[in-house]
């Protein structure tokens, strides 16, 4: 029998570099990100302001693919100047770049409402952001996945140049792949058997996809991460009121303040009651629970009662909170009675879990590469043949909901 592997779309990425904007108050912040992209050979600066109406004037005339924009600023704020931005140059992309303070997680995430394709935990003082490798780290990788880098360069990056949600383009996964790469061939995940037991039908990029699982949901799980909460928004507003007999699970990579302002937003978007999950709390239907940053969530069983256990273990897949514990451990659970669902992120996290749940006997489905900002988390899915539909983000609404229906198209 032969081995069936996803082919990828070929990448609309040009040889060219990147182009960033940097908007911040501070010249220590922008001499040294302007630096850091000057550095890397997939990036190239093409402007750096110190407040948003600059900015606005010059973002027609320079036109950056990516513009990592400040909160906080004089003159004009990030949030005042974002729509002028994506107005005066609607190709651009847009990073917030802000301190983890509660009042600017809540303005991140009305950004990303606004048109902000993302955002980035940044230290609080000059010096923390001097000597923070994970903050440079995080950026370039966002700026890379977000923008798109040609293959074969010097990153090892592979993307096409992502949009906003709905619009054609896609990313790849990041710089992240080539350890996670190795994880998903250990675990047995790269490749799927094409057989008629496992599989259903093929995409026609060549993506294997199974059958549904037979059993009827009792929980619906989620893992996003960039581009998440946009989606996780959307996806929620269309199913909400109508999935009422079942728990919905979500984890979304975010730091620990951005979590709990994720769902307030959810709440509000859904018409359910929505929070960051308790360690030791039962499981109740009609609940969303949001996984907490800085803290894995995972499921137990006790007298036949589900709950929520909360640990403070190493990350995984580089995250934490990571959406494989979760899918695990639902699982085990909830056996073949478990639907999950895959939205944009980097990374591969979700794929490895999602072995654990089809395996199980549940269903899994995976966002499309033309509506994901970047599809790493679900093309890792999708390629590991564990998927029974890879679709739109506005077809997944409908979808989930025949499934908890019982319907089987």
């Amino acid at each position: 029998m032969g081995l069936m592997t996803a082919n990828a779309p070929a990448s609309s990425a040009t040889s060219r570099q990147i182009k960033v904007m940097v908007v911040d108050d501070s010249v220590v912040i922008r001499g040294l990100i302007g630096r850091w992209v000057n550095d890397d050979p997939d990036l190239t600066l093409v402007g750096s302001h110190r407040n948003g109406r600059l900015a606005v004037e010059d973002v027609a005339k320079s036109k950056p693919d990516i513009v990592v924009l400040d909160i906080e600023m004089p003159d004009m704020d990030g949030l005042t100047a974002l729509p002028q931005l994506l107005r005066n140059n609607p190709t651009s992309k847009i990073i917030m770049a802000s301190t983890l303070t509660r009042r600017n997680a809540e303005i991140s995430l009305r950004a990303m409402s606004l048109g902000a394709t993302d955002y980035v935990p940044k230290p609080e003082s000059n010096s923390q952001i001097t000597t923070s490798k994970e903050f440079r780290v995080e950026l370039l990788e966002k700026i890379k996945a977000i923008g798109g880098v040609p293959d074969g360069g010097a990153s090892g990056f592979r993307a096409s140049r992502a949009g906003p949600l709905n619009a054609r383009g896609a990313a790849q996964p990041t710089a992240r792949t080539q350890h996670s790469r190795q994880s998903l061939a250990k675990s047995g995940t790269k490749v799927v058997q094409a057989t008629p037991e496992k599989a259903a039908s093929a995409t026609a990029s060549g993506i294997q996809l199974r059958k549904l699982g037979s059993a009827r949901p009792r929980a619906l799980l989620i893992g996003s991460s960039t581009g998440g909460p946009q989606a996780l928004e959307k996806l929620l507003h269309e199913i909400g009121p109508q999935m009422r007999s079942a728990p919905i699970l979500i984890t979304q990579h975010m730091p620990a303040t951005f979590t709990a302002i994720l769902a307030e937003h959810l709440a509000r978007s859904s018409g359910m009651p929505a929070a960051e999950a308790q360690d030791g709390e039962a499981v109740q239907n009609g609940h969303i629970y949001v996984a907490p940053g800085g803290k894995h969530m995972l499921l137990t069983k006790k007298a036949g009662q589900t709950f929520i256990k909360l640990t403070d273990t190493p990350p995984v897949n580089f995250c934490k909170p990571a959406v494989d514990p979760l899918f695990e451990t639902a699982s085990e659970v909830y056996g073949s009675a478990i639907l999950a669902v895959v939205l944009t992120g980097m990374g591969h996290d979700g794929a490895a879990g999602a072995k654990f749940i089809v395996d199980a006997g549940g269903s899994v489905i995976a966002q499309d590469e033309a509506t994901s900002v970047v599809w790493g988390m679900p093309g890792a899915a999708a390629q590991a043949g564990v998927c029974a539909a890879v679709l739109p983000l506005n077809q997944i609404g409908s979808k989930v909901l025949r499934v908890f229906r019982g319907e089987r198209s």
